[in-house]
C-alpha cells in the first residue's frame, strides 16, 4: 500500500476492483503478522460471523504468521472496509 497516499491507494483499489469483479464476489485477503496471538486474534475477529475461511501458518522459525482470508462481499467498498481495519492493527503487513 502506499502509506505516503491511502486516500489514493483505495481508490485505486475501488476502480480495480469495480472493473475486474462482479459482486458481490468472494475476496482473498492475505495478510503477514508477527506471531503473536494477540494481533492474530483481532484479525481473526475482525471477520467473525461473515462465514469467512481463514487459513493461517506460520513462517519456518515462528516468528511471522501468514493469514489467508476468503470472504464474500457485497461490493469494493467492503473490500476496502476491511482492509481499514486490519490496517488499525500495528504491524501488519497486507498484501
Amino acid at each position: 500500500m502506499d502509506e505516503n497516499n491511502p486516500v489514493e491507494f483505495y481508490k485505486k483499489l475501488k476502480e480495480q476492483l469495480e472493473a475486474t469483479s462482479k459482486w458481490p464476489s468472494n475476496y482473498l485477503y492475505k495478510f503477514i503478522v508477527k506471531s503473536e496471538t494477540d494481533k492474530v486474534d483481532k484479525i481473526h475477529k475482525i471477520f467473525d460471523n461473515m462465514g469467512a475461511v481463514i487459513n493461517s501458518k506460520k513462517s519456518k522459525n515462528g516468528k511471522y504468521t501468514s493469514i489467508s482470508i476468503t470472504v464474500n462481499l457485497r461490493d469494493p467498498d467492503d473490500v476496502i472496509k476491511k482492509y481499514k481495519e486490519v490496517g488499525e492493527i500495528e504491524g501488519v503487513i497486507s498484501l
